[in-house]
């Protein structure tokens, strides 16, 4: 699908290595278009083996042979891995996948005029279900904000949004899964206390959490009016629902993303 392009992944753990499966998956890059580094060279050439990715040594090895880079390693390593490399980004495309990393950190440490984006994707990407959270600020020239969009897009939501709002967007769509993760397990939980197999409990809890997504997203309707819609009157599902709320279930949610905001 993008014939002539190049990504590089510098950092290559979980999240760079569900970009890549992800991007391989839907067929919108081929494996042997992905160059990836890492710091233990025996483990990248396992990961990328089976995916055709081509593993290198250093970060300027990735960089000399792409046209888009992302800087996938931790935020505390991102300066001391940029700084050697900084001529070579100046000529590239450069999108950071680094939490609380936005546009104005970057800007401290790149050379004037790189061209670099800030988002905050999630690890759905990898079956291309992703979220990728972006900021609005950002040094992409109109072409290359409209190949990282249409690159990003076989693979994700794209959401641009304001600076001040990428952290919270990113703990909504990043935390979000392990949250969702744990309802599927709680939900699953209780089908096997009532006699399903976890096998199919687990099977149903996803598939319900899958769909009902895809539902809102394609209709725009209000969560709680999709809510109502399954409750009938005296009926079971209302029973739940005013369980859940007496247990303060929403309010938990709630408490734990202020939480991690807080941090």
């Amino acid at each position: 699908m993008f014939n002539d392009l190049k990504l590089g992944i510098i950092g290559f753990g979980n999240m760079g290595s569900a970009i890549a499966t992800g991007l391989i998956r839907q067929g919108a890059l081929s494996g042997n278009q992905i160059y990836a580094c890492a710091k233990n060279w025996d483990k990248l050439c396992k990961n990328t083996q089976s995916k055709g990715i081509n593993p290198c040594k250093t970060a300027k090895e990735v960089v000399d042979n792409v046209d888009m880079v992302i800087i996938a390693v931790k935020p505390y390593m991102i300066e001391e891995v940029i700084t050697p490399i900084k001529q070579e980004l100046q000529q590239k495309t450069v999108i950071s996948i680094a939490a609380n990393f936005p546009f104005a950190k970057y800007e401290e440490i790149l050379l004037p005029g790189t061209h670099h984006l800030s988002t905050i994707p999630n690890t759905p990407v990898s079956i291309g279900e992703g979220i990728f959270i972006c900021e609005n600020t950002n040094s992409l020239s109109e072409a290359e904000l409209k190949l990282f969009t249409e690159l990003f897009s076989t693979i994700s939501v794209v959401q641009f949004v304001d600076t001040k709002q990428l952290s919270i967007g990113g703990t909504v769509a990043g935390c979000g899964p392990a949250f969702a993760s744990m309802f599927i397990e709680a939900l699953a939980d209780a089908g096997v206390m009532h006699g399903l197999s976890r096998q199919i409990a687990y099977r149903l809890a996803s598939q319900m959490v899958v769909g009902t997504g895809k539902l809102q997203l394609e209709t725009g309707a209000h969560p709680g009016a999709m809510k109502d819609v399954v409750c009938s009157p005296a009926g079971t599902t209302i029973v739940g629902v005013a369980t859940l709320e007496r247990k303060g279930f929403r309010s938990a949610v709630i408490d734990a993303i202020d939480a991690i905001e807080s941090k």
